[in-house]
């Protein structure tokens, strides 16, 4: 799939989906579905319009590409959003972006999506302009629940990634570089590689869980993760995640990885000795083996 920054665009008959779609959740797919381009911006708007305000992210722009491409889109055209687009009114964002930039014939979006300067240009506003085509997608429910990207990061932040991953259309991802820590995994047998969770990704709850990591070079491995503070150790690291890769030998330092949250295994707790915590993460590792495919 190609992805183009808004002011490289050329115009051509397209059928637009306009909107975050931050999650690229089954909601979303809706609104996409059927469409060759999707328009959407980075950052997220309200990091413009209300920083410190917006939401912790299900997905980077790279992660949101693939999932896009994964559905068939052609191209994603990505909005570089600054306070000067922000202050484009309504009907600026129709005439120069949808129809000059673009030259869409068709666009659709969800019934709750506001555009131009402070959201003020509803769907009403595309449905009378007879310059192209607009379909209004209904927001979606599932067992009677909307789908909705603020929901779904309720449930991972609780740990439910598994009830996410079913509102969402796919596992949740955490996108991240491996950073050194204390060791303190190598130490007890389980080597692990340690993401720092950093702003503006949504970081699963405190927990440990069975998954899949992606390496650099493509490849898929299982991973025990732990989300939290290591309660047996004083480290003042923080919280972090830490991925122990099954099957793995090598040096991920410096990598980037994408963790795929499948299953939430327990809490994270304190144990009575390192003796007892190697015993569990041993646990941990075969239920990991056992739940996840590859």
């Amino acid at each position: 799939m190609k992805v183009t920054p808004l002011s490289e665009a050329t115009p051509r008959p397209r059928t637009v989906a306009v909107g975050s779609f931050d999650g690229v959740h089954l909601g979303h797919r809706e609104v996409i579905a059927g469409a060759d381009t999707v328009l959407t911006f980075d950052p997220h708007p309200m990091a413009v319009t209300s920083p410190g305000k917006e939401p912790p992210l299900l997905t980077t722009l790279e992660r949101k590409a693939e999932l896009l491409g994964e559905l068939g889109v052609e191209e994603m055209v990505v909005v570089s959003f600054d306070a000067d687009f922000a202050q484009r009114s309504a009907s600026q964002f129709v005439d120069e972006v949808l129809v000059e930039r673009l030259g869409a014939s068709h666009v659709r979006i969800g019934s709750n999506f506001g555009f131009g300067h402070r959201a003020q240009g509803r769907p009403e506003t595309l449905l009378a302009d007879e310059r192209f085509e607009t379909t209004i997608v209904p927001l979606f429910d599932l067992a009677g629940e909307t789908v909705s990207s603020s929901r779904i990061r309720g449930l991972i932040r609780a740990g439910e990634v598994a009830d996410a991953a079913r509102l969402l259309g796919s596992q949740f991802v955490f996108e991240g570089v491996v950073e050194h820590g204390e060791k303190r995994g190598r130490e007890l047998g389980y080597p692990t590689a340690n993401l720092s969770p950093a702003a503006p990704l949504c970081t699963p709850g405190q927990a440990v869980y069975a998954g899949r990591v992606r390496l650099e070079d493509g490849s898929t491995m299982r991973a025990a993760i732990n989300v939290g503070l290591r309660p047996m150790f004083n480290s003042g690291l923080g919280e972090l995640i830490e991925a122990y890769v099954l099957d793995f030998e090598g040096d991920l330092y410096g990598q980037r990885l994408s963790v795929e949250f499948v299953e939430r295994l327990r809490g994270e707790e304190r144990f009575d000795s390192v003796e007892s915590l190697i015993e569990q993460m041993a646990s941990d590792v075969e239920a990991t083996r056992a739940q996840i495919e590859l």
